[in-house]
């Protein structure tokens, strides 16, 4: 049995569901869940989902930014090299408290993208947001799944379903629909996520039993 550990970013327009997403997730009654609240504005969510049929799991950390402008800001300011990316900030819990390095930005290993159904802007945005969490990774596969929240609103509908998988199809991604309100198929995003991450450990394991 293997736990492995990722780091995940939450990425997309304000407005689009991202925390409610998160929350409604690590609250679903896991058997070890977290939940922190970082003094830069950011929500940091903990949770371990079992991957199926391997008696493994993976512990995702992921990562909420408050808004596209602190998320942004701080990921150009971590590849320019105006801050440090062992610089620390702290987090608080009921039982510990201690420092988390603003690397955990720069080295994402799963992207949980997310937009709204309801508005075009916030789709098409997303391959900016692609774009900078990518970045942070040049060269390197970033796995990762597109999601588009409130699907409830359907008569508000803007981003069709067909237009959005072909999109997540092309740029690598998994693709999801959900209602956080009417709590539809929150969980699959992540679950796929653990996954993906799952499915790049025993690669890299066998190259390494290969080579040996």
């Amino acid at each position: 049995m293997v736990k492995l550990a990722a780091k995940c970013i939450l990425a997309g327009d304000p407005a689009v569901g991202k925390t409610a997403l998160a929350q409604i997730f690590r609250s679903d009654g896991a058997h070890f869940q977290k939940n922190y609240t970082l003094t830069t504005g950011v929500d940091l969510v903990v949770k371990t989902l079992p991957v199926p049929d391997t008696g493994d799991s993976v512990e995702l950390f992921i990562f909420d930014s408050a808004g596209k402008e602190l998320f942004s800001e701080m990921l150009d300011k971590l590849k320019t090299g105006q801050i440090s990316a062992s610089l620390e900030v702290t987090f608080t819990a009921t039982d510990m408290s201690r420092p988390v390095p603003l690397a955990q930005w720069e080295s994402p290993n799963v992207l949980c993208l997310v937009y709204d159904v309801t508005s075009e802007q916030s789709f098409l945005n997303c391959s900016k947001w692609l774009e900078k969490a990518r970045s942070q990774l040049p060269g390197t596969s970033l796995p990762g799944v597109l999601v588009g929240n409130k699907t409830d609103l359907a008569s508000r509908r803007a981003v069709e379903a067909a237009q959005a998988q072909a999109w997540a199809l092309g740029q690598g991604l998994e693709w999801f629909e959900t209602s956080v309100k009417e709590m539809e198929n929150y969980e699959a995003p992540f679950q796929c996520l653990a996954r993906q991450f799952h499915q790049l450990y025993r690669e890299k394991l066998e190259v390494f039993h290969a080579l040996a």
